[in-house]
């Protein structure tokens, strides 16, 4: 039985506005064309917590001041590699830089830097289940929007087409 891949994501909100990615620069990449969160792969030794906070960190030059542990997001897939992905969210960072953070304290605005992974921005709450996104994530982020606490779904990916096969 292979490994099953663990990876965290976690959906930024400021004032209305959820920072997410917008993959289109990493070549080969399953995610390209599509809206996400922000995270990655948990690294050996890593818990979840720190690799989110790393993942966010490098991607974004955020520092997540605190995140809020929705739940395990399981997906299982015949084309791509099953994953257990740590689903977080969070209003509570501040930028790394220190121009950024003067900025940030002063206007509450944050511009994110270039990512290698693709394009961040900030997108307003009533914009984002407009925006292209796997089906798993759209149904995991309405619950976000939604004020969930706890989020857990399994979802079985055939290609591009999702099913949720349960909601704990």
């Amino acid at each position: 039985m292979n490994e099953i891949k663990r990876t965290t994501l976690c959906y930024i909100e400021n004032d209305g506005c959820w920072l997410m990615l917008y993959r289109n620069r990493k070549p080969d990449d399953a995610n390209e064309g599509k809206w996400l969160g922000i995270g990655g792969k948990i690294e050996a030794g890593e818990t979840p917590e720190e690799c989110n906070c790393r993942e966010v960190m490098e991607e974004t030059g955020l520092r997540l001041l605190s995140a809020h542990f929705h739940g395990v997001i399981r997906f299982r897939a015949t084309t791509y590699e099953d994953e257990d992905m740590y689903l977080f969210s969070s209003r509570d960072f501040e930028p790394a830089d220190p121009h950024a953070l003067r900025v940030f304290r002063e206007s509450g605005t944050y511009e994110p830097p270039e990512c290698s992974e693709g394009e961040l921005h900030w997108i307003p709450q009533d914009e984002l289940m407009g925006l292209p996104m796997w089906q798993g994530d759209r149904a995991f982020l309405r619950q976000i929007l939604e004020g969930r606490d706890r989020i857990s779904l399994t979802l079985q990916y055939e290609g591009e087409d999702c099913t949720i096969i349960s909601e704990d």
